[in-house]
């Protein structure tokens, strides 16, 4: 039985309904658990539950610290290609927008590693868009071979594949996945993927548990905030982690929460999620899976992220690029996939966790 299953037995569930029917009562019994089921996850996103805020975040923060302690992991994305054969119609990569497209050479991609590198981070995730013909397995297996020298952790965030593609990139050196479902609605999904590979749902709802069994050390996974309805989507992105570290007791599971921000050609976001609704499901997923790692992108302001590492985050991105070499290899008329908020330094970013009371972690990982 896989995940998708597990979306077609929820296929006739009334989110909206069950939201509306949920009392504070609901919310203080889940509250008071220790293991929290899908019901309570349910009743942590709902409309009473933004009043037990304050309840919900001293708890967040007991777990986080008995489980991850007071620090902060951190890394940076480094995107090597920007070409890309699907139409989503939120990305500034989509094939119906009109740019120059990048593809890194090996030389680059040593450039901007070593530049990366000089900041002393020491976990980089590789991005490229979704065109395998321009990003094949030899190129991606050379960019990995180049990264080793660089780096102690090299997460990938690429087009889905089949399970012994991820195992040969695992054999190369790759030890982490990021893929992100964007929107686990059906009908939205359709919507916003009109064509291209991206457009069949079921083959990237199963990538997480083909990268898990394919060797995959770490599995990051998430929706993008702006697309489906928030309160729902968060549950489902929710007891997706769940159903992965269930089945993969042995992988890492982390989830990230990015809101739609701008990108060339991207339409404006259909759900927002304000502040305050970004924290609830943060703190909802942290009480519903106290292991879980939570990621938060320099999509976000800088002083928002700085309140955030008090609620349960685990993980930031400091001194971000999202442009194909936008660190060292200077292509200036590359084209950002989307617009970052939080354009402070990684040694600002550092010196603002020490700030905090906690302490920033550059390396928790050794590829062998």
């Amino acid at each position: 039985m896989s995940f998708l299953d597990h979306i077609y037995e929820l296929e006739d569930f009334d989110f909206a309904e069950y939201f509306q029917q949920v009392t504070p009562d609901d919310v203080e019994n889940s509250l008071a658990k220790n293991n929290l089921g899908r019901r309570d996850l349910l009743h942590l996103l709902s409309a009473p539950a933004a009043n037990y805020l304050e309840e919900m975040a001293q708890k967040a923060s007991r777990i986080t610290h008995q489980y991850f302690g007071r620090t902060i992991g951190l890394y940076a994305p480094m995107y090597i290609a920007d070409y890309c054969t699907n139409y989503c119609t939120y990305c500034g990569f989509s094939a119906a927008v009109n740019f120059k497209r990048t593809k890194l050479t090996l030389e680059e991609i040593e450039q901007e590693a070593a530049v990366i590198a000089a900041t002393g981070i020491r976990h980089i995730l590789v991005l490229t868009g979704e065109a395998p013909a321009k990003t094949p397995m030899s190129y991606l297996v050379d960019a990995v071979g180049v990264l080793k020298n660089h780096f102690s952790s090299i997460a990938l965030e690429i087009f889905p594949m089949d399970e012994p593609d991820y195992r040969t990139l695992v054999r190369a050196g790759a030890d982490s996945l990021t893929v992100y479902q964007e929107v686990y609605d059906k009908n939205i999904y359709s919507e916003v993927h009109p064509k291209g590979r991206k457009s069949d749902y079921g083959y990237r709802l199963l990538t997480p548990e083909r990268g898990a069994r394919a060797g995959f050390r770490a599995i990051n996974i998430g929706t993008l905030f702006g697309l489906g309805e928030p309160k729902s989507e968060a549950f489902l992105a929710g007891i997706h982690a769940k159903y992965l570290e269930h089945e993969f007791p042995d992988v890492e599971i982390s989830l990230s929460l990015p809101r739609m921000t701008k990108a060339k050609g991207g339409i404006l976001p259909r759900n927002i999620l304000n502040d305050t609704g970004f924290v609830q499901c943060m703190l909802a997923w942290r009480l519903f899976m106290p292991r879980l790692g939570l990621t938060v992108s320099t999509r976000e302001s800088a002083a928002f992220r700085d309140r955030l590492i008090h609620l349960g985050a685990t993980r930031f991105s400091a001194g971000s690029k999202t442009d194909v070499g936008g660190y060292a290899s200077q292509h200036d008329d590359a084209t950002p996939q989307f617009e970052i908020t939080d354009e402070r330094s990684v040694d600002e970013v550092a010196e603002m966790i020490i700030q905090s009371g906690y302490q920033p972690v550059f390396k928790d990982w050794e590829l062998v």
